[in-house]
């Protein structure tokens, strides 16, 4: 009874205060690919790291506090060029003065650089690294540098700045899906807008984009989806059809107050001499 006694005055006792260390967790969808990045964020508190004991140049470090941050892809990407299955890793860095190297980690259930296997590294690369102007109080993880299908995940803290780049190309899969989808039985608008879109974005052949979309314009006539025709003529040198569906297509977002697509539809007419 006394030890019962005991702990529940203890449990009692606890008091909640936030942690000196909070979790964050910070997601990025590239390509068709999502990714997340979960890690720790310590402060500075005064203190100097980077080529100290704390932090010392040269050494495996867990890249933050706690557990060492995971990182985790939906989907197969690249990182700095070589390749990574979709899954869950751990990340450690070898913090150098102007240069540091970025390890993947089988193993992201690891506390700490303690008990580091270098016999589990998926993969390093060395980037460079950049001084800041402002010091950067708290450790810091986030996505930059985006295009469609890469980002750079930066590192940041103290004085210093990494950045490695995060690749998905979707391009094949896309390609797959077309064709898989556009040769069905029965095949909605929706899809040949999406195929008749990425053919005209990726400027492949603009015929086949041309064909699907008529197939649009044949089922539904909005100002979107003369826009979709009319761009692809435009560009297929057809500006008589390109001309009279930017004519129509104008009109019909005018009276609905688009004034994205009243701008699509005039630079259609542009592009023809209009």
């Amino acid at each position: 009874m006394a030890l019962a006694a005991v702990v529940s005055l203890r449990v009692e006792a606890q008091i909640n205060t936030p942690a000196p260390s909070p979790s964050a967790t910070v997601s990025q969808g590239v390509g068709l690919a999502n990714v997340t990045v979960a890690y720790s964020r310590p402060a500075l508190k005064g203190r100097k790291m980077f080529g100290t004991p704390l932090v010392a140049y040269g050494s495996v470090w867990r890249t933050g506090a706690n557990k060492i941050p995971n990182l985790t892809f939906s989907q197969d990407v690249s990182i700095e060029g070589q390749k990574v299955a979709a899954g869950t890793y751990g990340l450690f860095t070898i913090p150098q003065e102007n240069e540091w190297t970025i390890i993947l980690s089988k193993n992201p259930n690891q506390w700490g650089a303690y008990d580091y296997k270098q016999s589990e590294d998926l993969l390093r690369v060395k980037v460079k690294a950049e001084k800041l102007a402002k010091t950067e109080e708290y450790f810091t993880m986030e996505f930059a540098d985006f295009t469609p299908t890469s980002a750079k995940i930066a590192i940041r803290w103290e004085n210093s700045e990494v950045k490695f780049t995060v690749v998905q190309d979707p391009d094949a899969q896309i390609m797959a899906e077309i064709k898989e989808k556009t040769a069905a039985t029965t095949v909605s608008t929706d899809t040949y807008s999406a195929a008749a879109n990425y053919y005209f974005d990726t400027n492949r052949d603009l015929k086949q984009a041309y064909e699907w979309a008529n197939k649009v314009v044949e089922k539904d006539q909005k100002y979107w989806t003369y826009f979709l025709r009319g761009k692809i003529a435009a560009k297929l040198g057809k500006c008589d059809v390109a001309i009279a569906d930017a004519q129509k297509g104008l009109e019909m977002a005018k009276q609905a107050n688009d004034g994205a697509y009243i701008v699509n539809h005039t630079k259609v007419l542009k592009d023809c001499g209009k």
